[in-house]
């Protein structure tokens, strides 16, 4: 027995040895590099075979952008509040910004403000408006943009403005002596010294491939996501592009997940600094799927994507094929990127059965990510929905899960505020729900109120409150569900086991819209000064006072703000409207008086169309002024006739 004792620890070594060499094997896919759940390309070579051979259908047939006889016909892919801000004496003394979800993390938008100019995106133009006092408020500037402008960021005496555009370049493809032309859309951030708001110098330009798709700021560190299909030329595919400038472009590196996906699209994360105009931008290249969500902590960079593979018992060699709950496909892979120092690294990949329904389904607490999805699917017995609350760790591995939430419902809204989730489903009533997050092993439900109607977007008031924004619904003669007009509520959730509806408003008729309901950044509440502004295309009757028969009515469009005072006892009183038009066509599905957004500078609100600024006076109502911006009437195709 003695004897036989050094050749068991031989033996043993022998395995450990080949343990750590078969880890090693694995974990380099075939030569591959890995970054967590991440694989990386090689070379283009890789990628070209890898799209050939994974993206659904061919890539010869349609299923990416690509040249015949060399051109590439690029067409691209197309829970603070607004906080009252301290301001020098030169400008107002307070005044409130852009309606953000984390606090501390910028999201880019067509208008930003300092209290004294307003900096808007009017059409082709950066336009820069002395708006305070505003008695004197008028255009000081306007800078034509090169491309089609998106969005934008201030950061004191720095601007950032995104816009799209195509370029045309030459190319020599593989087989061919004589380059060929081949267009891209590509991303510009044009970054503007505005210490002269008269005449903003443009100081930087940092170019992505692909379309702008959304953007965070944090301090003074800019991160964007662009987003590009595939561009062929002939058997040669174009890989996204960095440049500064006239600098020789950046190619990043570019990774895939291990998982399949339905179909593939180049997303191009990067980050620059709006202050320092010669350092080189940091960025990296995913292959990831459509139907994509952006959620940006202080610290974290989330992209979440849809992914309705086939269900499949066996994959590829060296491609993992996730669990997939019996009956459905749907589900959501989420990656996490940590943004720290304007910097890029990949961390994690996450899966969660379901679909994110967009930012505020995902929440960064303690560390750990909080995701609300709502799953599509079919079994033997028909189709199937319902909805998941789920907690991953900073690993990106499900630690809890809350699931099968209101069956046969979606998810209309979610706001995660602490350690609750507030969450609205709707069917055909509006159910909304107070989840316990404390433990985030064990997520569950504390309460839930039952009222018609729903909300699409919620706002926090305080530690026991919430405003919900969204549309009145009533059990129609057939049985049904009919929508009315646009309606906004004030929950008490106080008693998280009973909320109750403290109070709600209906505005217009059916067909009543605002841009809140879309947009969250539309959406002014001022919590300290009880103010609530809400942008309106409201639909109206109006009486026809020449027939014969009575009740005959038409339909027209107000467009303007309803501006209210919000008390958590009292509910919401009306202050008064702001007219920007006071009728229009009910069937106009655009126009350019529709307030987009409001904002405040001491006691005058700001509403802005894309038409003109309206400034009122919140102590009276009365209107001080108005700034009529350099917009021009866009011309839309007629929609095709429909049998």
């Amino acid at each position: 027995m003695e004897n036989w004792k050094p050749a068991i620890v031989v033996a043993l070594g022998c395995l450990v040895v080949a343990a750590i060499i078969g880890t090693a094997l694995a974990s380099e896919e075939d030569g591959a590099e890995i970054r967590g759940d991440l694989i990386k390309f090689a070379s283009k070579e890789e990628i070209k075979a890898f799209l050939k051979e994974n993206a659904q259908g061919s890539w010869r047939d349609g299923g990416y952008h690509r040249a015949t006889g060399g051109v590439a016909d690029e067409a691209g892919v197309n829970p603070p509040a607004p906080m009252a801000t301290a301001a020098p004496t030169s400008q107002a003394r307070d005044y409130s910004t852009t309606n953000v979800q984390v606090e501390g993390v910028d999201e880019a938008d067509f208008l930003k403000n300092d209290g004294k100019y307003i900096y808007i995106i009017s059409g082709e133009t950066l336009t820069i408006v002395e708006a305070f006092p505003p008695e004197n408020a008028k255009i000081i500037s306007e800078s034509r943009i090169d491309g089609s402008p998106k969005a934008l960021f201030l950061a004191g005496d720095r601007l950032v403005v995104f816009a799209t555009t195509t370029e045309e370049r030459m190319t020599t493809v593989e087989g061919s002596v004589t380059p060929v032309p081949v267009w891209r859309t590509v991303t510009h951030a044009y970054v503007y010294d505005i210490s002269d708001r008269e005449d903003p110098e443009q100081v930087r330009d940092v170019t992505f491939s692909g379309d702008y798709y959304d953007a965070r700021l944090i301090g003074d560190h800019v991160y964007a996501l662009t987003r590009e299909s595939p561009v062929w030329v002939r058997d040669d595919i174009l890989l996204p592009e960095v440049r500064t400038g006239t600098a020789e472009p950046i190619v990043p590196d570019v990774y895939r997940p291990k998982t399949p996906l339905q179909n593939y699209i180049f997303y191009t994360a990067g980050a620059f600094s709006i202050r320092n105009d010669t350092g080189t931008p940091d960025a990296e290249t995913f292959l990831l799927g459509y139907d994509t969500t952006l959620y940006a902590s202080q610290k974290n960079l989330y992209i979440g994507y849809r992914n309705q593979a086939p269900v499949s018992t066996g994959g590829p060699a060296g491609i993992a094929v996730p669990p997939v709950e019996p009956g459905t496909r749907d589900r959501t892979l989420i990656h996490r990127l940590s943004i720290e120092g304007g910097e890029i690294d990949y961390r994690a990949m996450g899966e969660v059965p379901g679909h994110l329904l967009n930012q505020f389904s995902l929440d960064e607490y303690a560390g750990n990510l909080r995701v609300a999805t709502t799953v599509e699917g079919w079994t033997r017995e028909g189709t199937t929905q319902y909805n998941n609350v789920y907690v991953l760790d900073s690993t990106m591995k499900t630690i809890g899960a809350l699931e099968y939430i209101a069956p046969d419902e979606r998810i209309y809204a979610a706001r995660f505020a602490g350690d609750r989730l507030y969450l609205v489903t709707f069917k055909r009533i509006d159910p909304l729900f107070v989840i316990d997050l404390t433990d985030p092993k064990r997520p569950g439900i504390l309460g839930e109120l039952k009222i018609p109607g729903y909300s699409d977007y919620l706002h926090p008031y305080g530690p026991d409150h919430i405003i919900g924004i969204g549309k009145e619904t009533s059990e129609n003669e057939w049985g049904g569900v009919s929508v009315a007009g646009l309606k906004i509520a004030l929950f008490d959730v106080s008693d998280v086991n009973s909320p109750t509806q403290v109070d709600s408003v209906v505005i217009g008729e059916a067909g009543t819209d605002s841009a809140a309901l879309h947009d969250h950044k539309a959406f002014l509440f001022v919590e300290d000064r009880q103010l609530l502004v809400i942008p309106v295309s409201e639909i109206k009757k109006v009486e026809n006072p020449s027939s014969r028969y009575p009740g005959s009515y038409a339909l027209e469009t107000w467009q303007g703000a309803y501006v209210y005072r919000v008390s958590q006892k009292d509910g919401f009183t009306l202050l008064g409207r702001v007219a920007h038009a006071e009728s229009g066509s009910p069937y106009s599905w655009y126009t350019p008086d529709a307030v987009q957004r409001s904002l405040f500078m001491d006691d005058t609100l700001y509403t802005i169309s894309m038409r003109s600024i309206v400034m009122t006076d919140l102590a009276d109502g009365s209107r001080i002024g108005e700034v009529l911006l350099p917009y021009r009437g866009e011309v839309y195709p007629t929609p095709y006739p429909v049998w």
